[in-house]
């Protein structure tokens, strides 16, 4: 039984199905469950490291009736230590996920046509080729920034945790962990500014990040934003790996 839509030469079937579509489930639910953890504690850590690095104006009366600066600490401190525990989970997982979950751990520069994809993705993201390739999980491009991040984050925890040693004193878990950070750094100084510097890094991924998976979901035919709340990635052409 057809029913007329309204437009020229066009019917609508109430037995007509929608276009077949492939769908691989890539992201299990940890990955994705550390993706969003992650997401808030960058953005947590983001707002009070910047107010730490650029304190607000004082506020008048006691410290001790506002205390305004010890919960933007508080903050910060909390979510550092959530995303080193979610780094670490993340890093379990790889060995216990699928095939993508550990992708971003390891850059597989010895692959002459994950080398040659990199250089075409790039140029996809400059508007230098017209039709993008696609991949089951990460392009190269996003699998090397990816990686890039994953190694920005430990440098953030190794730094934030040797700072944190420093009210902690010699004693502390902290700074026997980490105190050799002030071995590479003598000058207690130098680790606070190349902390903020991670911070401003950080940003510039996120801005990178975000303009990636809006273009590519847009114009790559394909799943991008859903995929990493889903799990699964939808290509709405044929797709090659």
């Amino acid at each position: 039984m057809a029913q007329a839509s309204g437009l020229p030469g066009v019917v609508d079937r109430i037995d007509e199905r929608a276009p077949r579509r492939q769908t691989v489930y890539v992201y299990q639910a940890p990955v994705r469950l550390w993706h969003w953890v992650t997401v808030g504690c960058i953005t947590v850590l983001a707002v009070t490291g910047y107010l730490i690095g650029s304190p607000p104006p004082t506020l008048s009366g006691e410290a001790s009736d506002h205390y305004l600066m010890g919960y933007i600490r508080y903050a910060h401190f909390s979510a550092g230590y959530v995303l080193a525990v979610g780094l670490v989970f993340r890093l379990i997982w790889a060995f216990i996920g699928n095939r993508y979950a550990r992708q971003i751990f390891v850059l597989p520069v010895w692959d002459r046509m994950w080398i040659s994809g990199l250089i075409y993705t790039v140029k996809w993201y400059m508007f230098l080729v017209r039709d993008p390739k696609k991949y089951i999980g990460h392009n190269p491009a996003g699998h090397a920034s990816m990686f890039g991040l994953v190694l920005l984050l430990v440098f953030m925890i190794c730094t934030g945790f040797a700072m944190y040693s420093e009210g902690a004193g010699r004693d502390s878990w902290q700074y026997a962990m980490f105190g050799w950070v002030f071995s590479i750094f003598p000058n207690s100084q130098d680790v606070h500014t190349w902390h903020h510097l991670g911070l401003w890094a950080i940003v510039i991924f996120v801005l990178g990040h975000i303009y990636a998976a809006v273009r590519e979901d847009i114009l790559s035919r394909q799943s991008m934003i859903s995929s990493i709340v889903s799990g699964e990635r939808v290509f709405r052409d044929d797709f090659r790996e």
